[in-house]
């Protein structure tokens, strides 16, 4: 039997360890999903051939369900009493819908209580490429990944997300090709990020020690100080890695990473109350 949303919204905690939402959140993504599918889809020419077996409810939950949990559209077509390349039709088309609501969009304006940023690299193991397989090899992971820049800002909300980059890509470079960080804000990064203080004058990173030079008492009070202040973004980067669409391996087509990637940072800033309004069509 296909999985309804009447049945699973009666139990909250299945609900939320299914799609990675609560009812709550999931129905507002619904009231704001609704307009916009009828726009895009229903009024535009229907090709001969069945129509959308699925509420809009079923379909949220299929997207969701597969970031979530990663599993492969068959299993999930399956679920949902459909086949897979249906659900491959149906994702395609909801996913630049969902981005409207929730992606993360780049804002270049800093406001006062947005004067701190906490930025890192998060780095994905990908699929052996066909092609050019140095340029996605990772010497850290000793796998090939692809990256992408975070930027979080004081109240845990994400303010931005890079382009995704090959894994071979050091993660400053990363860095001088994203957007620049507004002057006078405070950065806090990791040691990945050596030389930023030349581009950033209120950029803090960790000090790193050698074998003749280990750290001295006030070097290592001063690591702690700034691992404190940047633990905010390893905690965003570990809800984001909770949809394992962005935790294992990478099964899908590349060029459709950075999409995924926003969506599931918008879906994080909407669980912890920091969904942005403007963002509303």
């Amino acid at each position: 039997m296909a999985l309804s949303y009447n049945k699973i919204s009666k139990h909250p905690k299945i609900f939320l360890r299914l799609l990675g939402v609560t009812k709550e959140e999931f129905d507002i993504l619904v009231n704001k999903l609704e307009l916009q599918w009828r726009q895009k889809v229903i009024n535009k020419y229907r090709r001969p051939g069945r129509n959308y077996k699925l509420s809009i409810e079923q379909m949220l939950m299929m997207l969701l369900l597969y970031y979530r949990t990663y599993s492969t559209q068959m299993q999930i077509g399956f679920m949902f009493g459909i086949d897979d390349s249906r659900v491959c039709r149906i994702i395609k088309t909801l996913e630049p819908l969902v981005s409207k609501i929730v992606a993360v969009k780049k804002n270049r304006e800093l406001y006062y209580e947005e004067t701190e940023q906490l930025i890192d690299v998060t780095e994905q193991v990908i699929e052996r490429p066909s092609k050019k397989q140095k340029h996605y090899f990772s010497g850290k992971k000793r796998r090939h990944t692809l990256k992408t820049e975070i930027r979080v800002i004081s109240d845990g909300r994400i303010a931005n997300t890079s382009k995704s980059y090959k894994g071979k890509v050091h993660d400053f470079k990363i860095h001088k090709e994203a957007d620049p960080i507004p002057i006078g804000t405070r950065v806090y990064a990791d040691s990945g990020y050596q030389g930023i203080n030349k581009r950033t004058k209120n950029a803090r990173i960790p000090i790193k020690k050698s074998k003749k030079k280990p750290l001295i008492y006030w070097q290592k009070v001063y690591n702690k100080i700034v691992a404190r202040r940047r633990i905010k973004v390893e905690n965003v980067l570990a809800e984001v890695k909770n949809f394992r669409i962005l935790s294992h391996r990478y099964r899908n087509k590349r060029m459709g990473y950075n999409l995924k990637f926003n969506i599931i940072g918008g879906i994080v800033n909407l669980k912890n109350g920091l969904f942005n309004q403007q963002l509303a069509y």
